[in-house]
């Protein structure tokens, strides 16, 4: 059986997003806005699948809160030896994204990729 893919290094530049290299060489990027949008709580998983279901549907506040600061990314921490957990600047902190979850959202387009610059590393 192959090993499951882990991440050799996670890079968060709290205003651009997260950068995954995972163990067989290959690279996820992804914007801060873009895993704020597919973060794994309950709560925004409902609201994608009601969206999905409804395109006319009305976002919580919850989901346009943070006025005129862009969304960032205060801290992440990681959980366990399988995911990471982001706290965003509008507050949100429920998703945890597993390494699957981190794999499957990423489609390989550069549409949620952010600029490459580094800021501070976690190591998994």
């Amino acid at each position: 059986m192959a090993d499951p893919l882990i991440p050799k290094h996670l890079d968060l530049n709290r205003e651009k997003g997260l950068t995954v290299e995972w163990t067989d060489g290959s690279k996820s990027c992804f914007s801060v806005g873009y895993l704020r949008k597919m973060s794994p709580s309950a709560e925004q998983r409902e609201l994608r699948e009601e969206m999905a279901r409804n395109p006319l549907t009305v976002l919580p506040a919850s989901a346009t809160a943070g006025g005129d600061a862009p969304l960032t990314a205060v801290r992440a921490e990681l959980v366990g030896n399988y995911a990471v957990r982001i706290t965003f600047s509008d507050g949100h902190d429920t998703g945890i994204y597993s390494w699957d979850f981190l794999r499957h959202i990423d489609d390989g387009s550069d549409a949620h990729r952010p600029p490459s610059t580094s800021e501070e590393p976690l190591s998994p």
